[in-house]
Protein backbone atom coordinates (compact mmCIF):
# COMPACT_ATOMS: atom_id res chain seq x y z
CA UNK A 1 0.00 0.00 0.00
CA UNK A 2 3.03 2.41 0.94
CA UNK A 3 4.31 1.84 -2.73
CA UNK A 4 1.13 3.26 -4.21
CA UNK A 5 0.33 6.46 -2.10
CA UNK A 6 1.93 8.71 -4.29
CA UNK A 7 -0.90 8.04 -6.60
CA UNK A 8 -3.46 6.99 -4.07
CA UNK A 9 -3.74 10.09 -2.80
CA UNK A 10 -4.07 12.12 -6.04
CA UNK A 11 -6.95 9.93 -6.78
CA UNK A 12 -8.61 10.38 -3.85
CA UNK A 13 -8.49 13.91 -4.12
CA UNK A 14 -10.48 13.40 -7.57
CA UNK A 15 -12.86 10.97 -6.15
CA UNK A 16 -13.72 13.64 -3.19
CA UNK A 17 -14.09 16.50 -5.92
CA UNK A 18 -16.20 14.04 -8.04
CA UNK A 19 -18.43 13.58 -4.80
CA UNK A 20 -18.55 17.24 -4.01
CA UNK A 21 -20.08 17.84 -7.47
CA UNK A 22 -21.74 14.96 -7.96
CA UNK A 23 -25.55 16.85 -7.00
CA UNK A 24 -24.48 19.44 -9.72
CA UNK A 25 -23.61 17.01 -12.12
CA UNK A 26 -26.69 14.73 -11.79
CA UNK A 27 -28.54 18.08 -12.62
CA UNK A 28 -26.59 19.25 -15.01
CA UNK A 29 -26.21 15.57 -16.46
CA UNK A 30 -28.01 16.29 -20.42
CA UNK A 31 -25.41 19.54 -20.47
CA UNK A 32 -22.06 18.32 -22.66
CA UNK A 33 -19.94 20.17 -20.09
CA UNK A 34 -21.01 18.64 -16.94
CA UNK A 35 -21.12 15.23 -19.00
CA UNK A 36 -17.38 16.17 -19.84
CA UNK A 37 -16.27 16.90 -16.42
CA UNK A 38 -17.78 13.78 -14.89
CA UNK A 39 -15.50 11.23 -17.43
CA UNK A 40 -12.65 13.22 -16.46
CA UNK A 41 -12.81 12.60 -13.19
CA UNK A 42 -14.27 9.01 -13.43
CA UNK A 43 -11.25 8.32 -16.01
CA UNK A 44 -8.60 10.22 -13.89
CA UNK A 45 -9.44 8.49 -10.51
CA UNK A 46 -8.85 5.35 -12.38
CA UNK A 47 -5.58 6.06 -13.90
CA UNK A 48 -4.76 6.90 -10.27
CA UNK A 49 -5.38 3.91 -8.69
CA UNK A 50 -4.90 1.58 -11.57
CA UNK A 51 -1.73 2.59 -11.95
CA UNK A 52 -0.20 1.64 -8.66
CA UNK A 53 2.00 -0.97 -8.28
CA UNK A 54 -0.40 -3.03 -5.32
CA UNK A 55 -3.47 -2.59 -7.89
CA UNK A 56 -1.56 -3.89 -10.91
CA UNK A 57 -0.54 -6.94 -8.82
CA UNK A 58 -3.90 -6.97 -7.82
CA UNK A 59 -5.34 -7.08 -11.31
CA UNK A 60 -2.94 -9.46 -12.79
CA UNK A 61 -3.69 -12.05 -9.97
CA UNK A 62 -7.29 -11.89 -10.44
CA UNK A 63 -7.13 -11.77 -14.41
CA UNK A 64 -4.88 -14.52 -14.30
CA UNK A 65 -2.92 -12.96 -17.05
CA UNK A 66 0.26 -11.84 -17.09
CA UNK A 67 0.76 -8.17 -16.83
CA UNK A 68 -2.93 -7.53 -17.75
CA UNK A 69 -3.01 -4.32 -15.94
CA UNK A 70 -0.44 -2.92 -19.00
CA UNK A 71 -2.85 -2.69 -21.75
CA UNK A 72 -5.48 -1.42 -18.84
CA UNK A 73 -3.60 1.24 -17.49
CA UNK A 74 -2.37 2.60 -20.87
CA UNK A 75 -5.63 2.57 -22.17
CA UNK A 76 -7.39 4.12 -19.35
CA UNK A 77 -4.31 6.49 -19.56
CA UNK A 78 -5.18 7.42 -23.16
CA UNK A 79 -8.52 7.91 -22.60
CA UNK A 80 -7.99 10.53 -19.85
CA UNK A 81 -5.54 12.36 -22.87
CA UNK A 82 -8.87 12.36 -24.59
CA UNK A 83 -11.06 13.70 -21.85
CA UNK A 84 -9.42 16.33 -21.28
CA UNK A 85 -9.50 17.36 -24.47
CA UNK A 86 -13.05 16.87 -24.77
CA UNK A 87 -13.52 19.15 -21.60
CA UNK A 88 -11.12 21.82 -23.10
CA UNK A 89 -13.04 21.93 -26.52
CA UNK A 90 -16.62 21.61 -24.32
CA UNK A 91 -15.59 24.40 -21.86
CA UNK A 92 -14.01 27.09 -24.46
CA UNK A 93 -17.19 26.70 -26.32
CA UNK A 94 -17.93 28.11 -29.70
CA UNK A 95 -20.86 27.08 -32.63
CA UNK A 96 -22.30 23.73 -31.19
CA UNK A 97 -21.96 22.18 -34.73
CA UNK A 98 -17.82 22.68 -34.27
CA UNK A 99 -17.66 21.62 -30.80
CA UNK A 100 -19.26 18.63 -31.51
CA UNK A 101 -17.88 17.80 -34.64
CA UNK A 102 -13.80 18.12 -33.09
CA UNK A 103 -15.24 16.31 -29.84
CA UNK A 104 -16.23 13.20 -32.01
CA UNK A 105 -12.93 13.33 -33.86
CA UNK A 106 -11.43 13.50 -30.85
CA UNK A 107 -12.96 10.86 -29.48
CA UNK A 108 -12.70 8.65 -32.16
CA UNK A 109 -8.51 9.13 -32.88
CA UNK A 110 -8.46 8.20 -29.25
CA UNK A 111 -10.75 5.47 -29.10
CA UNK A 112 -8.65 4.10 -32.23
CA UNK A 113 -5.35 4.46 -29.97
CA UNK A 114 -6.95 2.74 -26.92
CA UNK A 115 -8.23 -0.73 -29.44
CA UNK A 116 -4.80 -0.42 -31.19
CA UNK A 117 -2.92 -0.67 -27.31
CA UNK A 118 -5.34 -3.55 -26.93
CA UNK A 119 -4.87 -5.68 -30.44
CA UNK A 120 -1.09 -4.93 -29.80
CA UNK A 121 -0.55 -6.23 -26.17
CA UNK A 122 -2.70 -9.41 -27.60
CA UNK A 123 -0.33 -10.31 -30.22
CA UNK A 124 2.85 -9.84 -28.29
CA UNK A 125 4.44 -11.79 -25.82
CA UNK A 126 4.77 -10.71 -21.96
CA UNK A 127 5.86 -13.25 -20.10
CA UNK A 128 7.39 -12.02 -16.85
CA UNK A 129 5.09 -9.87 -14.38
CA UNK A 130 6.77 -5.85 -14.39
CA UNK A 131 5.19 -4.03 -11.35
CA UNK A 132 6.87 -0.56 -11.97
CA UNK A 133 9.62 -0.60 -15.26
CA UNK A 134 7.33 -2.58 -18.09
CA UNK A 135 7.90 0.43 -20.43
CA UNK A 136 12.04 -0.54 -20.12
CA UNK A 137 11.54 -4.02 -19.93
CA UNK A 138 10.01 -4.73 -22.99
CA UNK A 139 11.49 -1.57 -24.48
CA UNK A 140 12.41 -3.82 -27.47
CA UNK A 141 9.88 -6.64 -27.32
CA UNK A 142 8.15 -6.63 -30.74
CA UNK A 143 4.59 -5.83 -30.47
CA UNK A 144 5.03 -4.78 -27.02
CA UNK A 145 7.64 -1.94 -28.27
CA UNK A 146 4.45 -0.33 -30.36
CA UNK A 147 1.89 -0.82 -27.60
CA UNK A 148 4.32 1.22 -25.69
CA UNK A 149 4.98 4.06 -28.26
CA UNK A 150 1.66 4.13 -29.06
CA UNK A 151 0.46 5.15 -25.52
CA UNK A 152 3.02 7.66 -25.24
CA UNK A 153 2.09 9.42 -28.14
CA UNK A 154 -0.90 9.65 -27.44
CA UNK A 155 -0.22 11.08 -23.74
CA UNK A 156 2.26 13.39 -25.89
CA UNK A 157 -0.35 14.78 -27.95
CA UNK A 158 -2.86 15.43 -25.49
CA UNK A 159 -1.32 16.65 -23.04
CA UNK A 160 0.61 19.18 -25.31
CA UNK A 161 -2.27 20.34 -26.88
CA UNK A 162 -4.47 20.50 -23.50
CA UNK A 163 -1.87 22.66 -22.04
CA UNK A 164 -1.05 25.02 -25.38
CA UNK A 165 -4.83 25.11 -25.77
CA UNK A 166 -4.94 26.21 -21.84
CA UNK A 167 -2.01 28.40 -22.37
CA UNK A 168 -3.67 30.50 -24.88
CA UNK A 169 -7.14 31.11 -23.80
CA UNK A 170 -5.25 32.30 -20.32
CA UNK A 171 -3.31 35.06 -22.13
CA UNK A 172 -6.79 36.17 -23.60
CA UNK A 173 -9.31 35.67 -20.27
CA UNK A 174 -10.12 38.87 -18.62
CA UNK A 175 -8.42 39.28 -14.79
CA UNK A 176 -11.82 39.30 -13.31
CA UNK A 177 -12.38 36.23 -13.66
CA UNK A 178 -10.46 34.90 -11.33
CA UNK A 179 -11.84 31.40 -10.90
CA UNK A 180 -11.21 30.57 -14.62
CA UNK A 181 -8.03 32.14 -14.34
CA UNK A 182 -7.02 29.98 -11.82
CA UNK A 183 -8.03 26.95 -13.32
CA UNK A 184 -5.99 27.90 -16.82
CA UNK A 185 -3.20 28.25 -14.49
CA UNK A 186 -3.24 25.04 -12.74
CA UNK A 187 -3.56 23.03 -15.74
CA UNK A 188 -0.78 24.94 -17.62
CA UNK A 189 0.61 23.98 -14.19
CA UNK A 190 -0.10 20.38 -14.56
CA UNK A 191 1.06 20.30 -18.43
CA UNK A 192 4.41 21.48 -17.69
CA UNK A 193 4.77 18.45 -14.99
CA UNK A 194 3.34 15.97 -17.43
CA UNK A 195 6.32 16.60 -19.85
CA UNK A 196 8.43 15.84 -17.32
CA UNK A 197 6.57 13.01 -17.06
CA UNK A 198 6.38 12.47 -20.76
CA UNK A 199 10.64 13.06 -21.02
CA UNK A 200 11.60 11.29 -18.33
CA UNK A 201 9.54 8.03 -19.82
CA UNK A 202 10.82 8.85 -23.51
CA UNK A 203 14.50 9.53 -22.29
CA UNK A 204 14.23 5.92 -20.54
CA UNK A 205 12.45 4.00 -23.02
CA UNK A 206 14.91 5.84 -25.75
CA UNK A 207 17.78 5.08 -24.28
CA UNK A 208 16.88 0.87 -24.15
CA UNK A 209 16.86 0.73 -28.02
CA UNK A 210 20.20 2.38 -28.20
CA UNK A 211 21.38 0.09 -25.94
CA UNK A 212 21.90 1.85 -22.49
CA UNK A 213 20.16 1.21 -19.30
CA UNK A 214 18.62 4.83 -18.07
CA UNK A 215 15.64 2.77 -16.41
CA UNK A 216 15.63 4.99 -12.83
CA UNK A 217 13.96 7.60 -14.58
CA UNK A 218 10.94 5.75 -16.13
CA UNK A 219 10.49 3.78 -12.37
CA UNK A 220 11.58 6.42 -9.94
CA UNK A 221 11.67 9.82 -11.47
CA UNK A 222 8.25 9.98 -13.69
CA UNK A 223 5.75 8.57 -11.00
CA UNK A 224 5.97 11.66 -9.46
CA UNK A 225 5.60 13.59 -11.91
CA UNK A 226 3.05 11.79 -13.30
CA UNK A 227 1.22 11.94 -9.66
CA UNK A 228 1.70 15.69 -9.27
CA UNK A 229 0.56 16.62 -13.14
CA UNK A 230 -3.19 14.46 -12.32
CA UNK A 231 -3.54 16.22 -9.32
CA UNK A 232 -2.88 20.14 -10.60
CA UNK A 233 -4.63 19.11 -14.04
CA UNK A 234 -7.61 17.55 -11.86
CA UNK A 235 -7.85 20.86 -9.78
CA UNK A 236 -7.43 22.78 -12.82
CA UNK A 237 -10.91 21.65 -14.62
CA UNK A 238 -12.44 21.45 -10.97
CA UNK A 239 -11.98 25.23 -9.65
CA UNK A 240 -13.60 26.86 -12.13
CA UNK A 241 -16.64 25.07 -11.62
CA UNK A 242 -16.44 25.54 -8.02
CA UNK A 243 -15.39 28.65 -8.07
CA UNK A 244 -17.88 29.84 -10.48
CA UNK A 245 -21.25 28.38 -7.69
CA UNK A 246 -23.28 30.64 -5.80
CA UNK A 247 -21.58 28.38 -2.23
CA UNK A 248 -18.13 29.38 -3.52
CA UNK A 249 -19.07 33.44 -3.92
CA UNK A 250 -20.27 33.05 -0.91
CA UNK A 251 -17.74 31.51 1.12
CA UNK A 252 -15.40 34.32 -0.90
CA UNK A 253 -17.39 36.81 0.37
CA UNK A 254 -17.86 35.01 4.12
CA UNK A 255 -13.74 34.97 4.80
CA UNK A 256 -12.95 38.41 3.24
CA UNK A 257 -15.45 39.90 5.92
CA UNK A 258 -13.39 38.30 8.71
CA UNK A 259 -11.48 41.60 9.58
CA UNK A 260 -14.54 43.81 9.62
CA UNK A 261 -16.75 40.88 11.52
CA UNK A 262 -13.87 40.53 14.28
CA UNK A 263 -13.76 44.14 14.78
CA UNK A 264 -17.43 44.85 15.10
CA UNK A 265 -18.69 42.08 16.82
CA UNK A 266 -18.48 43.68 20.38
CA UNK A 267 -19.99 46.39 19.49
CA UNK A 268 -23.39 44.60 17.47
CA UNK A 269 -25.99 44.34 19.83
CA UNK A 270 -26.85 40.52 21.80
CA UNK A 271 -29.48 39.77 19.70
CA UNK A 272 -27.61 39.94 16.61
CA UNK A 273 -24.24 38.33 17.86
CA UNK A 274 -26.24 35.58 19.53
CA UNK A 275 -28.01 34.23 16.86
CA UNK A 276 -27.66 30.51 16.90
CA UNK A 277 -25.65 28.70 14.10
CA UNK A 278 -24.40 25.36 13.85
CA UNK A 279 -21.44 23.90 12.29
CA UNK A 280 -23.74 22.79 9.29
CA UNK A 281 -25.60 25.80 8.79
CA UNK A 282 -25.38 27.24 5.35
CA UNK A 283 -22.35 29.22 4.09
CA UNK A 284 -25.17 31.68 2.88
CA UNK A 285 -26.86 31.75 6.08
CA UNK A 286 -23.38 32.43 7.57
CA UNK A 287 -22.82 35.26 5.29
CA UNK A 288 -26.14 36.93 6.54
CA UNK A 289 -25.11 36.53 10.12
CA UNK A 290 -21.99 37.89 9.79
CA UNK A 291 -23.16 41.38 7.46
CA UNK A 292 -25.79 42.01 10.17
CA UNK A 293 -23.46 41.96 12.84
CA UNK A 294 -21.07 44.34 10.78
CA UNK A 295 -23.65 46.61 10.16
CA UNK A 296 -25.24 46.42 13.79
CA UNK A 297 -21.43 47.67 14.83
CA UNK A 298 -21.56 49.97 12.43
CA UNK A 299 -24.73 51.40 13.58
CA UNK A 300 -23.71 51.67 17.31
CA UNK A 301 -20.16 53.09 16.04
CA UNK A 302 -22.15 56.19 14.01
CA UNK A 303 -22.18 58.77 16.67
CA UNK A 304 -18.10 57.92 16.96
CA UNK A 305 -17.61 58.66 14.12
CA UNK A 306 -15.38 62.22 12.92
CA UNK A 307 -15.50 63.31 9.64
CA UNK A 308 -12.32 64.90 10.29
CA UNK A 309 -10.24 61.71 10.64
CA UNK A 310 -12.09 60.50 7.31
CA UNK A 311 -11.29 63.77 5.37
CA UNK A 312 -6.97 63.66 6.39
CA UNK A 313 -7.55 59.72 5.26
CA UNK A 314 -9.26 60.68 2.15
CA UNK A 315 -6.44 63.10 0.90
CA UNK A 316 -3.68 60.74 2.31
CA UNK A 317 -4.96 58.06 0.19
CA UNK A 318 -5.11 60.46 -2.76
CA UNK A 319 -1.82 61.73 -2.31
CA UNK A 320 -0.67 57.78 -2.43
CA UNK A 321 -2.29 57.82 -6.07
CA UNK A 322 -5.31 56.00 -5.40
CA UNK A 323 -8.55 56.82 -7.41
CA UNK A 324 -11.26 58.73 -6.02
CA UNK A 325 -13.59 55.75 -5.30
CA UNK A 326 -11.21 53.67 -3.50
CA UNK A 327 -9.62 56.64 -1.99
CA UNK A 328 -13.61 56.99 -0.67
CA UNK A 329 -13.45 53.54 0.80
CA UNK A 330 -9.80 54.33 2.65
CA UNK A 331 -11.74 56.74 4.48
CA UNK A 332 -14.55 55.44 6.08
CA UNK A 333 -12.37 51.97 6.95
CA UNK A 334 -9.58 54.72 8.87
CA UNK A 335 -12.64 56.71 10.39
CA UNK A 336 -14.49 53.54 11.51
CA UNK A 337 -11.00 52.37 13.04
CA UNK A 338 -10.83 55.38 14.82
CA UNK A 339 -14.37 55.51 15.83
CA UNK A 340 -13.19 51.75 17.05
CA UNK A 341 -10.65 53.08 19.18
CA UNK A 342 -12.65 56.05 20.62
CA UNK A 343 -15.36 53.76 22.18
CA UNK A 344 -12.98 51.44 23.40
CA UNK A 345 -11.22 53.87 25.11
CA UNK A 346 -14.32 55.58 26.34
CA UNK A 347 -15.88 52.29 27.95
CA UNK A 348 -12.23 52.07 29.79
CA UNK A 349 -12.86 55.17 30.93
CA UNK A 350 -16.46 54.87 32.40
CA UNK A 351 -15.01 51.75 34.14
CA UNK A 352 -12.37 53.58 35.45
CA UNK A 353 -13.82 56.97 36.61
CA UNK A 354 -17.15 56.28 39.64
CA UNK A 355 -20.11 57.39 38.41
CA UNK A 356 -21.63 60.82 39.61
CA UNK A 357 -24.86 61.63 40.91
CA UNK A 358 -25.94 63.49 38.33
CA UNK A 359 -24.46 62.21 35.27
CA UNK A 360 -24.76 58.39 36.31
CA UNK A 361 -24.98 56.15 33.61
CA UNK A 362 -24.62 58.65 30.83
CA UNK A 363 -22.71 57.44 28.16
CA UNK A 364 -19.93 59.20 27.11
CA UNK A 365 -20.33 59.84 23.45
CA UNK A 366 -24.02 61.68 24.88
CA UNK A 367 -22.19 63.31 27.29
CA UNK A 368 -18.91 65.01 25.06
CA UNK A 369 -20.75 67.85 23.30
CA UNK A 370 -17.51 68.42 20.95
CA UNK A 371 -18.60 64.65 19.62
CA UNK A 372 -20.00 65.66 15.95
CA UNK A 373 -23.07 64.32 14.98
CA UNK A 374 -23.41 60.66 13.80
CA UNK A 375 -21.69 60.23 10.40
CA UNK A 376 -22.94 57.36 8.07
CA UNK A 377 -20.10 55.98 5.91
CA UNK A 378 -20.09 56.51 2.20
CA UNK A 379 -18.84 53.75 1.11
CA UNK A 380 -21.30 50.17 1.17
CA UNK A 381 -19.05 47.70 -0.60
CA UNK A 382 -18.48 45.89 2.88
CA UNK A 383 -15.67 43.68 1.36
CA UNK A 384 -14.01 46.47 0.13
CA UNK A 385 -14.46 48.32 3.81
CA UNK A 386 -12.85 44.79 5.24
CA UNK A 387 -9.84 44.90 2.50
CA UNK A 388 -9.08 48.25 2.87
CA UNK A 389 -10.05 48.20 6.69
CA UNK A 390 -7.22 45.26 7.35
CA UNK A 391 -4.49 45.89 4.46
CA UNK A 392 -4.39 50.22 4.49
CA UNK A 393 -1.43 51.34 5.58
CA UNK A 394 -3.16 54.49 6.36
CA UNK A 395 -5.60 52.55 8.23
CA UNK A 396 -3.00 50.72 10.19
CA UNK A 397 -1.54 54.42 11.07
CA UNK A 398 -4.64 55.33 12.26
CA UNK A 399 -5.36 52.10 14.38
CA UNK A 400 -1.59 53.13 15.64
CA UNK A 401 -2.65 57.02 16.76
CA UNK A 402 -3.23 57.64 20.25
CA UNK A 403 -7.17 57.45 20.83
CA UNK A 404 -8.88 61.02 22.09
CA UNK A 405 -12.01 61.49 23.07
Amino acid sequence: MTDGLILYVPGSVMILALLIKAPTLRRGWDQPLMRAVCTLLVVGCMVMFLAAPPTISAVNRLTGVVNFSAPLVYSVLTAFSGSCIVLVLQWGGGPPAVVRRATWLTVAAFGAVTLLIVVLFAVGDAPVERLRDLDTYYANTPWLREMIVCYLVAHTVGSSTLTVLCWKWLLRVRPSLRPLRTGLALIVLGGVLDLGYLVTKWAAVGARWTGRDWDGLSTYVAPPFASAAALMVGSGFIVPLVGGSAAWRDFSRYRRLHPLWKALRGFAASSVTTVPLTWWSPIGIRLIHRESVIDDGILALARWFDPAVRGAAYAAALGQGLCASRASVVADAAMLAAACRRREAAEAAEALEPADADGAGEHPAEADQGLPEPYRLDSRPLAALAREFRASPIVAAVRRAPASL
